[in-house]
């Protein structure tokens, strides 16, 4: 007979208790190998395809499209072993056996809860296979009934995909998708504006409004609150503080709460580093971007600045300083602000980072940015001059000790040389933690940073 195993929502690391399913990849009936993503599901943090640990057949899901699990709730049943046909929980071929010998799969499974992190096998073919009820907890529940076929041309209601005739809808993003099904949008009937008419979270905002349909964000619901009866009352709308939103929230708090901060600030002349950075462009090869040459100043003021590259252990009541720098950097996205880390920064040239800048960043427009990718930093860059702003007093992302931000590079009057001349100018701020260093070195290391900008030769002397 086969056995019945349950498998749970997996701790997703880093401290998250909570995930939305956002798409099932798996029916009831459907054959799944060990390893197999059978759900999506939205962390505070990131978009995650969950594997399954068990070979065998869906007997059961448990959470609707949109449901909010906590870790350790019941995500579905997997029968392992035999039916009760008395034939192998899997398909003809084999799937779901323990290779030729048609043994079960070991009931323990895989033991891995994040795709990437297990084994390479790939998912088996899924067959339709009527179960017998499951068991969870000594009780027998009824599994989810199997749905009928739906036609090719029909909208899944499961995926929130359509699939036409002529071939799949162009839409490569989940949120993208999520968005037009909470609307009741029929992506058939758009025309994507991306590469090779990829439909953008843009082309359904437009649609929308085109239609008049009150738009939904991805990650919250807002709730009207009527007016009340006397009259001159405005009208409330109340959002809620969860998901992404909810995350940055809390770490932002925390951040003012328990650290006590200060932030220091110069203007540097940066029109030596844009020439800089435009003769490495004219040689050929990769194009260098401004921000990976203010990683690589920031890497290299951190060597001489060490105390910098740390976080307090307030229970131990230590400071904690890191040898290696892994670089966050603040990306804004649909979902809102997310801060990928670049690891190694330290070991990395320009070409390399702009490299990773550019992976990073389009993950984390795509939303596929995974928890081990946004954290574990140790000191954070944030460009907020692409916003078109000079200046700002970052807040720092706890629980590192020290953020440099970055206003626009814009040409101003500027004494160079002894004369006034129009000159590049940007605005650079250090907010740092005060229990891991003084004044002095918080300055010295933006002094050392502002002097990397002006000359980019005292950067090459310490190479």
């Amino acid at each position: 007979m086969a056995q019945v195993l349950e498998f749970k929502l997996p701790d997703l690391g880093e401290g998250l208790t909570e995930a939305e399913i956002v798409r099932w990849l798996v029916e009831v009936g459907d054959v799944v190998a060990v390893d197999q993503p059978v759900v999506e599901v939205e962390t505070a943090k990131a978009m995650v395809e969950v594997p399954c640990p068990y070979g065998g057949v869906v007997t059961a899901r448990f959470g609707e499209e949109g449901t909010e699990l906590p870790v350790g709730a019941p995500l579905l049943t997997v029968a392992v072993g035999e039916t009760a046909d008395g034939r192998p929980a899997g398909d003809g071929s084999g799937a779901g056996t323990d290779g030729a010998s048609g043994r079960a799969p070991a009931a323990e499974g895989s033991g891995n809860v994040l795709v990437g992190y297990g084994t390479s096998e790939a998912p088996a073919r899924r067959r339709r296979v009527r179960p017998a009820a499951p068991v969870v907890n000594g009780r027998s529940r009824a599994p989810e009934p199997l749905r009928e076929k739906r036609p090719a041309d029909a909208p899944s209601a499961r995926t929130g995909r359509t699939a036409p005739a002529g071939g799949p809808v162009p839409v490569i993003s989940p949120l993208v998708r999520r968005l037009a099904r909470q609307n009741g949008l029929d992506l058939r009937k758009l025309t994507g504006s991306g590469p090779d008419g990829l439909i953008l979270r843009a082309d359904v905002e437009h649609a929308l409004r085109a239609a008049g349909t009150q738009d939904r964000t991805d990650t919250t619901t807002a709730t009207a609150v009527p007016a009340e009866a006397s009259a001159g009352t405005a009208p409330v709308t109340r959002v809620p503080l969860k998901g992404i939103r909810g995350a940055v929230a809390d770490k932002l708090s925390r951040s003012r709460t328990e650290i006590p901060d200060a932030t220091c600030w110069v203007d540097a002349d940066a029109t030596e580093l844009m020439r800089t950075r435009a003769a490495m462009n004219a040689a050929g090869g990769p194009k260098i971007s401004v921000l990976a040459l203010l990683a690589r100043i920031c890497t290299a003021a951190l060597a001489r600045f060490p105390e910098l590259n740390a976080s307090v252990d307030t229970e131990a009541r230590e400071i904690v300083r890191y040898a290696d720098v892994h670089l966050g950097f603040a990306a804004q996205t649909d979902r809102g602000l997310v801060v990928p880390v670049v690891r190694d920064a330290h070991t990395r040239n320009a070409e390399s980072l702009t490299a990773e800048f550019a992976r990073l960043t389009e993950a984390a427009r795509a939303g596929t940015l995974t928890p081990a990718q946004l954290t574990g930093g140790t000191f954070t860059l944030n460009n907020y001059g692409v916003f078109g702003v000079d200046g700002s007093t970052p807040i720092i992302n706890h629980p590192e000790a020290a953020m440099l931000g970055v206003g626009r590079i814009v040409p101003k009057p500027w004494v160079h040389e002894g004369e006034l001349a129009v000159r590049q100018v940007v605005q650079l701020s250090l907010t740092f933690d005060h229990r891991v260093c003084d004044g002095g070195t918080a300055g010295g290391f933006l002094r050392y940073v502002a002097d990397c900008v002006e000359q980019p030769a005292v950067l090459l002397r310490t190479l």
